[in-house]
């Protein structure tokens, strides 16, 4: 397998490459418009052919890349048929799974933060988004947001992965990369520790977060594949 972890400062977003060896196709889960070129050098530089977008939702914090790179590059953009996003080439549900080459992702259907939340399970890994971060998770305030839901969908879909699972989240904004599904459920701040359901609740209903920055150009832009 090839894997590459891409970072985009200005959000701190995290982008994916996954590319198979053999058939040299690859998939980009979660890529931001302004990284385009970048993309387009790494798969050059790897010799790969970007076979599918996979977005973990639609996003309210920054623009996607995948209709850009379908444009440019003919690949095929994936998100769940709940997310809003009308424009993709494939709307997935829970259990799909999607094949690039010999690796085969597992769509897992994670909503709360949105209710068209996914998180793709390869092999040893998951990419679980903004449901899921390093230490955290995501934001349960807007977008069909829900807190319970969110709760439900961490602890059914993602802490019953084996405990050495890596998790490679949607952003990170302390400068870590990766964690495992045994560190999270021991001592994520939100969820960790056997912290009880209406726990999580009230832990999320007191964030009184400010709406990200870009999210009135994100949102309209996202469910449009990015390309307004």
């Amino acid at each position: 397998m090839i894997f590459r972890q891409l970072f985009e400062s200005e959000t701190f977003t995290f982008s994916y490459l996954i590319g198979c060896e053999a058939s040299k196709e690859a998939a980009l889960i979660d890529p931001v418009a302004g990284e385009v070129e970048t993309y387009l050098a790494v798969l050059k530089e790897l010799g790969l052919t970007l076979k599918y977008t996979l977005e973990t939702h639609v996003h309210a914090d920054h623009i996607t890349a995948s209709g850009l790179l379908r444009e440019r590059l003919g690949s095929r953009s994936v998100v769940h048929r709940l997310g809003g996003a009308d424009c993709a080439d494939i709307l997935v549900d829970d259990g799909d799974r999607i094949r690039v080459g010999s690796l085969a992702l597992e769509v897992r259907h994670t909503p709360g933060h949105t209710r068209g939340c996914v998180s793709y399970v390869m092999g040893d890994r998951v990419f679980t988004g903004d449901a899921l971060f390093i230490g955290g998770c995501g934001r349960t305030d807007f977008q069909q947001g829900d807190a319970g839901q969110l709760y439900d969908s961490i602890h059914a879909q993602l802490f019953t992965l084996p405990p050495e699972t890596l998790v490679y989240p949607g952003h990170d904004y302390q400068g870590l990369t990766v964690s495992t599904i045994g560190t999270e459920i021991r001592g994520n701040a939100r969820l960790g520790g056997g912290k009880s359901r209406a726990e999580f609740i009230a832990i999320m209903a007191d964030l009184k977060l400010d709406h990200p920055k870009y999210i009135h150009i994100a949102l309209p832009a996202n469910q449009a594949c990015g390309m307004v």
